[in-house]
């Protein structure tokens, strides 16, 4: 099932809030992308931001496992809204 890009982006930002809220993710996140806690909450609705939290998110399944536990969502759900945002499009190659 294909999600809107407006429940996409509503999930993405309950990801977000939960990143805020993980006091040994979130510092990790900010060193790796270069945001600050300004960028955060100047862009919080911003499609491209939220593609990037996604896509930090993705790259451990301890962090999938995690987020997925706490907001109650399956752990393949980050996958499709990262795929329903800009940017999410998976290429092919062949």
């Amino acid at each position: 099932m294909t999600l809107s890009s407006q429940a996409a982006e509503t999930i993405a930002l309950r990801a977000l809030g939960w990143l805020v809220g993980n006091d040994d993710l979130l510092p990790v996140f900010m060193g790796a992308t270069g945001v600050c806690a300004d960028d955060l909450k100047q862009n919080a609705t911003d499609p491209d931001m939220l593609g990037s939290v996604l896509d930090f998110l993705l790259m451990d399944d301890a962090w999938i496992i995690a987020c997925c536990t706490a907001l109650e969502l399956p752990y393949e759900k980050l996958m499709q809204v990262r795929a329903a945002l800009p940017g999410g499009q998976q290429q092919h190659w062949t």
